[in-house]
């Protein structure tokens, strides 16, 4: 699964030298690279480059769901615009662009939280942002493979996903709980499973029928709320 294919140089075939402020190539997808002295604040990756990753992740994002992730590296750098050589460059091994199409996707979700809550009650802005979690949970099936390869490049994103969507659904259920919108003897755990578990694929269901799945859930979480506030 994972392309051991050595990052390139400068001399790549798409003759880009994207890198940091400091004109060293880049190799993170965080803007920082490299090793420096100790106390050495961070090299910063230039706009470019942030442009080039930022277009890379969103081609993965979009490549991974419908080819796999073991999907050929030119068929992700031509939807973003770049060479391989640039992909190569921010994502020497398939491992590091799996890794950080994943945790970007967590990210934006978890990030989604705050947001909702500013927009709408909090009832609603619970059952919006489950729903975009089921978008998301869609999108990563076509990186499951390599979640569950067993390749330890992966094993920390399991504690990186409860770590970030953990808190962010469980700052929507108390709000919501708080208000009377829904029953409060719900966990975020809990529901963040049986969210992934409505949108296992199903023999001639597409992403419509898991969408229905969790709006069915959501108006269970709304049974019995004026019972559960009264015995918590």
């Amino acid at each position: 699964m994972v392309e051991n294919t050595a990052p390139a140089g400068p001399g790549t075939t798409d003759g880009t030298t994207d890198g940091t402020t400091d004109g060293t190539a880049g190799g993170s997808t965080g803007g920082s690279t490299g090793t420096g002295a100790p106390g050495r604040a961070p090299r910063r990756l230039r706009a470019d480059a942030q442009r080039n990753i930022d277009s890379l992740l969103t081609a993965a994002k979009a490549v991974f769901a419908t080819s796999g992730v073991d999907a050929p590296a030119k068929e992700i750098a031509d939807l973003a615009g770049v060479g391989v050589g640039t992909l190569y460059r921010h994502f020497p091994q398939r491992s590091d662009l799996v890794k950080a199409v994943f945790q970007r996707e967590v990210d934006a979700c978890a990030e989604a939280a705050p947001v909702l809550m500013e927009e709408h009650d909090p009832g609603e802005a619970l059952a919006r942002w489950l729903h975009r979690y089921t978008e998301f949970v869609a999108t990563k099936r076509g990186l499951a493979a390599a979640l569950h390869s067993g390749d330890p490049a992966f094993d920390a994103l399991p504690g990186y996903f409860q770590g970030r969507l953990g808190p962010a659904l469980g700052s929507l259920l108390d709000a919501a709980a708080a208000s009377g919108e829904i029953r409060a003897d719900v966990s975020p755990e809990d529901l963040l499973y049986a969210v992934a578990n409505l949108c296992l694929p199903v023999a001639g269901e597409g992403a419509a029928f898991s969408r229905r799945m969790v709006g069915l859930l959501v108006d269970g979480l709304r049974y019995g709320a004026d019972a559960s506030r009264a015995h918590s």
